[in-house]
């Protein structure tokens, strides 16, 4: 990272190849994790301008060999890992948490409690569920993917897609919530 444009850097328990690409270290605003590698970024891999790592205090993201990740908002209390070759447009929203509680009452606590936090960002409930994105994966643009979804190898998810449930390898999905709407061939047994 030789001409960032943000003030910031890169923190001391994110692990980068020696080929890696970082755009830059605004990325790391909301990055929070205690973890002695919260973020490990692979051979080759690039973590693109204006994507957001919002990693909570035990979250960990992985990001595989020559996988890139271009201006998505990964949201992590767990764990998010993103494949080999796997693909990561702009505006995904990959999420292992809600971080808001899914009763009113409660929603409401947490919602009048945020204007208190330092850093104002709402703590996570406890209910974390790992994300995985398979090797060679592509994630199209505007595509969410939920907490607990794992998305297969090779499989892509169509732009402004909403992923609830886990993906089969070589598949293509689409919509909201996303559905399957053909296979690809299976080019080896690894699924």
């Amino acid at each position: 990272m030789s001409s960032d444009w943000h003030p910031g850097t890169i923190p001391p328990n994110v692990a980068l190849d020696e080929t890696a690409y970082v755009g830059t270290s605004y990325s790391f605003t909301r990055y929070r994790t205690g973890r002695s590698v919260g973020l490990r970024v692979g051979r080759g891999a690039s973590l693109c301008d204006m994507t957001v790592l919002d990693v909570g205090p035990r979250g960990r993201v992985v990001l595989g060999d020559f996988a890139l990740v271009n201006a998505a908002r990964i949201i992590c209390d767990a764990e998010v890992t993103i494949g080999d070759y796997a693909l990561v447009a702009w505006d995904v929203v990959l999420m292992d948490t809600y971080r808001v509680p899914f009763e009113t009452a409660a929603r409401r606590e947490a919602l009048r409690e945020l204007p208190r936090r330092t850093p104002r960002c709402l703590a996570s409930t406890g209910r974390s569920l790992p994300v995985h994105i398979g090797r060679g994966a592509w994630i199209g643009f505007g595509a969410c993917v939920l907490p607990g979804v794992t998305i297969g190898e090779g499989a892509i998810v169509a732009a402004r897609a909403v992923v609830v449930e886990d993906v089969p390898c070589h598949a293509v999905v689409a919509g909201n919530p996303a559905q399957v709407v053909r296979g690809r061939g299976m080019p080896s047994n690894r699924c």
